[in-house]
């Protein structure tokens, strides 16, 4: 199969779909790979690496002229004029969150497929985990970051010293990103409240962090409470393909100190915090409301590029091989990509996408 990989144009995105030694597998196995040229040079792998690997070096239309496009971030706008009949494209895709790159994708009758929404049969999402994780371990650095004087923050040290407190970090939801969080802030110090529904998790993360950690159920007032007390609050909140639900209220950040920090990490699928209106970049990250600053850039993990591209491609590349296989030998040997397909045959494919933006749901057929 030929396979291509283009180079990320998403702003500050420094990440590459796949590293020279996840080339060098699919070129070992008879695959023809297609690189654009500079594609990771970002992140440290110059085009030398990838020709050695057996990759072809080409132009952006080349790449995404193959028969299954590999990326890491979802295709903007300036790239839907690549789309076509019969490409598959492999990528995180959150579609909840973009309706006209949807109509773009049925319109042209891609085959598209979201890292976010394949999930096992443990309900484990393997391939958005990882960069999950780093997103997660990252929030509560930015959150110190920009609780700094000179960020317009509170002028509060994370960890406070002997004598002064530490600062409070409230993480809202205790999957993957709130407890890669919570590890980060509480090794930074501070004083962390887990708030989520799932009294299991809850109890999960009580047996993991012991008193280092308050948990919380995470009822309207329990959450308010917390938010209010908050000197960071991070959104951790992910329902698989759908909206994340805005369960951090204006009301809630109007009570806020002037000068705390909101990190929200949903925003990828929309955002938790309801005053969040629009994801920003790693180059205008942050934007302030009621006096706390909103930090809302959707690709946090770009920031760390080599690990992260070297963490995605891990996990990745198997499926990688198995769709260079075709759809449907895919779909035989890694059941969990059924769950992956949001769009085939100009149809939404996935029940929770489909019902974050309103349209109509058409179960798979393969």
């Amino acid at each position: 199969m030929k396979i291509g990989v283009p180079k990320e144009i998403k702003t500050y995105e420094n990440r590459v779909a796949l590293t020279p030694s996840g080339v060098a597998a699919l070129t070992q196995a008879g695959h023809q790979v297609l690189v654009e040229t500079s594609a990771g040079s970002a992140c440290g792998y110059p085009d030398e690496q990838y020709r050695r690997a057996g990759a072809q070096m080409t132009t952006a239309a080349e790449a995404w002229s193959a028969d299954l496009v590999v990326k890491v971030k979802e295709p903007q706008p300036v790239e839907y004029g690549y789309f076509r009949p019969n490409l598959m494209l492999f990528t995180y895709l959150h579609l909840a969150a973009a309706p006209d790159l949807a109509d773009a994708l049925m319109a042209e009758g891609v085959t598209a497929i979201g890292y976010e929404t394949v999930q096992d049969a443990e309900g484990r999402l393997p391939l958005l985990a990882p960069m999950s994780e780093i997103a997660g371990r990252l929030a509560p650095q930015l959150g110190a970051q920009y609780l700094e004087n000179h960020q317009g923050g509170l002028g509060i040290l994370i960890s406070g010293v002997p004598g002064v407190p530490a600062a409070h970090v409230v993480i809202v939801g205790g999957g993957t990103v709130g407890t890669a969080a919570a590890k980060m802030a509480v090794g930074m110090g501070a004083r962390v409240s887990i708030l989520d529904i799932n009294p299991n998790r809850l109890a999960w993360l009580d047996d993991v962090f012991g008193s280092r950690i308050q948990t919380l159920w995470a009822h309207p007032a329990a959450l308010g409470d917390a938010v209010r007390s908050a000197d960071i609050v991070i959104g951790a909140v992910l329902v698989p393909g759908d909206r994340a639900p805005k369960v951090v209220t204006t009301e809630m950040v109007q009570q806020m100190t002037a000068g705390s920090v909101i990190v929200d990490v949903a925003i990828d699928q929309g955002g938790c915090v309801e005053t969040i209106d629009r994801a920003t970049t790693h180059e205008n990250p942050t934007y302030t409301r009621f006096g706390v600053t909103h930090y809302a850039v959707a690709n946090i993990p770009g920031s760390v590029a080599r690990t992260a591209t070297q963490a995605l491609t891990n996990v990745t590349l198997p499926y990688v091989i198995a769709l260079s296989r075709g759809l449907t030998g895919a779909l035989q040997e890694r059941p969990e990509l059924r769950s992956g397909i949001n769009i085939a045959d100009g149809r939404i494919t996935h029940a929770a996408v489909a019902k974050a933006l309103d349209r109509a749901y058409h179960p798979l057929t393969l």
